[in-house]
């Protein structure tokens, strides 16, 4: 796992320790003659960041930082790093970060081109069609955290100001031209940031894995995905400097965000109108979910997970053994019990349920989301009953 590698599946990754010695190289490659970097405000001031400014100096690269960037990002964040990418006449992104860092990266450089408003790219039906695909910019993305896998995908998550609503803004364009994952950049990760994050990316593999419809090749590496984080994840957790473990998290993520071109589900149905409403840490919140989803979809997904019970070696393969895993993990994590741990009152159940069920996500689901049955989630869940 700590090994140098190059993959071409499903974009180009740049993968091992040291990779990001590759930056201004790989800015070279794209033709970028004046990258705009995007991160979060806390990496914007950490050396890692301040390296790569000099990479990218040293060989003649013009180069601003863009930071304004909340947890979950907002289209006022899209819009200001907009205009900090035309006033610098930057020709191309670095998105370097976490997801958040990622999926606005990714929605600039997109962007950069339109002239129609963002929220008229949203993933309905083929409104990606609509797009003006001649000024998309390349997208070099570099993950610090190994949970979105955003590093790999052809969308970001931005919330509506108004509504406070999660939209997956989508075009096949904006999959990153080249990333860079190197394990060392996610070593000064907190314990806890790490197995939110990690959570996320077992989150994507999962729900990709249950979802309704036909996609061996996601199934896949959905499968290896769990079994990476079942591998590697507490290992990360106990020990941030384990570079093995934090490279068997970087490829379980990338693989999560590929499998789920396949489909999510109720998890992350719940959980975005959660993180909109109560700016909650998304993996975080998905890891709060996923027993209670589990046990809604039994009935559904007895089988799957009876396979990947059998996949993990675990003893007296079944649902329950794998529901017993993901129980028994979420207490080594630290992960809490309840929803009503996360959000302190349950006055907003009806509109989280609304959300939840027209979320993007919500028809990948093996059983069919209802508000009916997407209120009792949230009961459930916040009264810690599976």
């Amino acid at each position: 796992m700590t090994q140098s590698t190059n993959w071409s599946y499903p974009n180009q990754i740049r993968f091992g320790i040291g990779r990001i010695n590759e930056l201004a190289e790989a800015c070279h490659t794209l033709k970028i003659k004046s990258p705009l970097l995007v991160t979060d405000p806390g990496l914007a001031a950490l050396p890692m960041i301040a390296n790569a400014i000099e990479q990218c100096k040293i060989t003649g690269l013009g180069i601003d930082v863009f930071s304004k960037i909340k947890g979950n990002p907002t289209e006022n964040n899209v819009a200001d790093g907009l205009a900090a990418l035309k006033n610098g006449q930057h020709d191309g992104v670095i998105a370097f970060g976490g997801g958040s860092a990622l999926d606005v990266g990714k929605v600039i450089a997109f962007m950069a081109g339109q002239t129609r408003p963002m929220w008229d790219f949203e993933d309905i039906d083929d409104w990606w069609t609509r797009a003006d695909t001649a000024g998309i910019l390349p997208v070099i993305t570099i993950p610090t955290t190994a949970g979105t896998g955003s590093e790999v995908g052809r969308a970001g998550v931005i919330s509506q100001q108004n509504t406070g609503a999660k939209k997956v803004i989508f075009h096949p364009k904006m999959m990153p031209s080249i990333v860079i994952s190197d394990p060392e950049l996610c070593v000064g990760l907190p314990a806890n940031l790490t197995a939110w994050t990690g959570m996320d990316a077992l989150a994507h593999c999962l729900e990709a894995y249950c979802a309704n419809g036909f996609h061996p090749m996601a199934d896949g590496i959905a499968l290896e995905g769990i079994a990476l984080v079942h591998r590697y994840l507490q290992r990360a957790v106990e020990n941030g400097t384990d570079l093995e473990a934090r490279a068997g998290m970087l490829a379980a993520a990338s693989m999560g965000a590929t499998a789920f071109q396949k489909g999510l589900g109720a998890i992350h149905a719940l959980s975005h109108p959660v993180g909109a409403l109560y700016d909650t840490h998304h993996g975080l919140t998905n890891a709060v979910f996923m027993p209670y989803v589990l046990r809604f979809n039994q009935t559904a997904i007895e089988q799957k997970c009876e396979r990947i019970a059998r996949y993990l070696n675990l003893p007296d393969p079944s649902f329950e053994a794998f529901f017993q895993w993901i129980i028994d993990l979420r207490v080594a994590l630290k992960i809490p019990h309840s929803l009503d741990q996360l959000i302190k009152d349950d006055s907003r159940f009806e509109d989280l349920a609304s959300m939840a069920v027209v979320d993007p996500t919500a028809g990948g689901n093996p059983i069919r989301l209802t508000k009916k049955n997407c209120l009792e989630l949230y009961r459930s869940s916040y009264d810690g009953e599976f």
